[in-house]
């Protein structure tokens, strides 16, 4: 019943609107500054305006170097802010900002920000343990982050449980998650359950 309750889509804090939705991600934007997940319209609305070095949310100066963003992660995570737990895990990830590639380390940073929280987080674990990156593959715990990530609004984790529900011929089930995440705005949703209708599920 809690997997599939229909929770509001993720805001920009400043002009209060769900952002946009691409393949694999949203149109939100992580600010180290003040831990906010700014959407990318209000980003640029900013840099029009003549002030793209500042934080829209903020309005304090971007960071000059990847240990700056670093560093003010890191002073978020003391906040236990769920968002900046993520953007950090992802850095261990991909060995990027400066940081050591660490998946072990990284995937520890998810699950704390899952728990703090953070859809994306859990969905990225859902990834982690389909793909086998850095742990052995196993479908059931990808499933259980995916359940995660969904009841926590993440439309992707949706859109991922609906494949494997139609994959495993459960079609009723697959086919209401695909209507919670076109509900949500997330276009090859819908588009699946198009084609739902035109097959007869």
């Amino acid at each position: 019943k809690k997997l599939f309750k229909e929770n509001p889509p993720e805001e920009c804090p400043i002009c209060m609107l769900p952002p946009p939705l691409y393949d694999n991600h949203t149109g939100m934007n992580f600010h180290s500054c003040c831990g906010k997940r700014i959407c990318s319209g209000c980003v640029d609305k900013m840099e029009e305006s003549g002030a793209e070095e500042f934080c829209a949310f903020c309005r304090t100066p971007y960071a000059e170097s990847d240990e700056e963003v670093i560093e003010r992660s890191k002073k978020l995570i003391g906040n236990c802010n769920g968002d900046a737990f993520e953007h950090l895990a992802g850095h261990y990830a991909d060995g990027s900002c400066g940081m050591p590639q660490d998946r072990a380390k990284a995937n520890e940073l998810y699950l704390k920000a899952g728990e703090l929280g953070c859809a994306q987080a859990y969905y990225n674990l859902g990834v982690v343990y389909r793909t086998g990156n850095g742990v052995a593959i196993d479908e059931k715990k990808a499933n259980h982050y995916y359940e995660l990530a969904a009841m926590n609004s993440d439309v992707h984790a949706r859109y991922t449980l609906g494949v494997n529900e139609g994959r495993a011929g459960n079609h009723h089930r697959a086919s209401k998650h695909y209507i919670l995440a076109a509900k949500a705005g997330y276009k090859p949703s819908l588009d699946m359950v198009k084609h739902k209708y035109i097959d007869g599920y």
